[in-house]
């Protein structure tokens, strides 16, 4: 009997030694026609009452549940802000939402299930110890064996939490089959490049690769797979159905170094995925490593035309930018102390440092770009002032297109905060996916204070009451 038993347990050991050898992420999908990801584009959503006039865009950055808690409250606010005698709120008004990490999950949840966030949200995962979760997930004996292979890891684990009890299994599909904004763009890093990478049809037709059969759970995964926690997403290269991945204008940009260097290394880096043999995958892990803000979507969707030829058509007169920086600034104390910090705090410290020193320029960045755009303006208008008092023929200069653009961008963090009591308890919450309720809470509402009590928010309300 004992030897039975013995027998029993190896073939057992063995099995399961087996399946887990065997186990393997959910590969994306080989795109078998060109125009395939044409339907999850910015160009191709709309809704008949969200009108261009109004463009609001909105960026949630990294943070874990903190990030995820802001913007939520920012969500709410937004909801019970009405901006004409119609009651409409101006969250009906939002065209896209850019998200990293923490952020991607309240972003993603809104966009796939709209007003359900304001009852659904919170229990299924603000107020949820998602760490803890992962943990018995991970100590299941069924699991010891899948995270024995290769191509299956902890980050696979976390996106099949996420997609089962956050997502509900929806695919970027279903999200295409909407047809409807906001448009959604989860940010990633690619590994390889450093270089942000987005969840979106044009990003995915690089790879040869159909995103509306892929899950969006497993995006927002990728978004949130912080170093040294979490291992990165994996995704397959695959060849174009016809012809060259590179685009006409990836190839002009490819030749303007000189001229225009952002668009020559953005060209560059999509041309890496035009080579499916010497770069078959692509590992992606949080996006914040490339862009903690979200940001860098927004600029690149303008820069791509997308937003600016809204503009120039007139058919944008009001842009809104709500930036949600969920950054936190906890006070450390190994400057004190003679002897280096240990490894731990040096590698979070490394993973982190450029997050948090580049978000303010991302945000002055931006706003110089488009600022630089109504200074032309007020310059055409101030000529043709002149002109039209001293010159006997009146010249009528051009206008530029697109003219009389009003900006408004409302970067929200702690510093805004005026009480230090408050900064300190908001900076001092950790970057996790475990936070008590009360903390949840308190955030939800900085949310929305921070929000109303933005000055460049009050002088959009105040200068766009219906």
């Amino acid at each position: 009997m004992p030897k039975l038993k013995l027998y029993l347990f190896l073939v057992l050991l063995v099995g399961a030694a087996t399946l887990g050898s065997c186990s393997h992420y959910p590969p994306n999908q080989p795109l078998e026609s060109t125009p395939g990801n044409d339907s999850y584009d910015f160009s191709r959503l709309n809704a008949p009452d969200n009108s261009d006039e109004t463009f609001v865009v909105l960026t949630f950055s990294g943070g874990g549940t903190r990030a995820a808690a802001l913007a939520y409250g920012v969500l709410d606010k937004l909801r019970e802000t009405q901006i004409d005698k119609n009651q409409k709120t101006l969250l009906s008004e939002v065209d896209v939402i850019s998200t990293v990490s923490g952020g991607s999950f309240t972003g993603a949840y809104y966009t796939l299930f709209g007003n359900k966030i304001f009852t659904d949200f919170k229990d299924k995962f603000l107020y949820r110890d998602i760490e803890s979760e992962l943990f018995w997930k991970m100590a299941s004996p069924v699991n010891w064996w899948r995270l024995t292979s290769p191509y299956f890891s902890r980050i696979d684990l976390a996106a099949e939490i996420y997609d089962e009890s956050i997502f509900n299994r929806q695919t970027y599909g279903m999200l295409a089959q909407k047809a409807r904004k906001p448009f959604l763009i989860v940010n990633a890093t690619n590994l390889y490049q450093g270089a942000r990478f987005e969840f979106t049809g044009r990003q995915f037709s690089y790879l040869g690769s159909d995103i509306r059969s892929y899950p969006v759970a497993r995006a927002v995964a990728a978004s949130s797979a912080f170093p040294f926690l979490l291992s990165p997403i994996s995704l397959v290269n695959y060849p174009w159905p016809a012809g060259n991945k590179i685009t006409p204008q990836d190839e002009m940009a490819g030749e303007d170094y000189w001229n225009n260097k952002r668009r020559y290394y953005a060209a560059k880096n999509n041309a890496i995925y035009a080579d499916e043999k010497e770069h078959p995958y692509v590992h992606l892990m949080d996006g914040g490593l490339a862009d903690n803000l979200g940001l860098r979507a927004i600029y690149d969707l303008y820069v791509r035309e997308d937003i600016r030829n809204k503009i120039n058509n007139g058919k944008i007169k009001r842009l809104l930018v709500i930036v949600v920086n969920a950054k936190a600034q906890k006070k450390e104390t190994f400057d004190k102390n003679e002897a280096p910090p240990g490894l731990k705090t040096t590698a979070y410290k490394t993973a982190t440092v450029s997050m948090d020193n580049y978000s303010f320029e991302s945000v002055e960045v931006f706003a110089d770009l488009l600022n630089e755009r109504i200074k032309a303006q007020q310059s055409i208008a101030g000529c043709q002032q002149l002109l039209n008092r001293h010159a006997q023929d009146s010249y009528k200069i051009p206008p530029l297109a697109g003219g009389n653009l009003k900006l408004y961008v409302v970067d929200l963090a702690f510093d805004n905060l005026a009480d230090p009591q408050m900064r300190n308890y908001f900076n001092s919450l950790p970057t996790s996916f475990k936070l008590s309720k009360e903390q949840v809470d308190k955030l939800i509402d900085v949310g929305g204070k921070l929000l109303a009590e933005h000055p460049e928010f009050k002088k959009f309300i105040a200068e766009n009451k219906n």
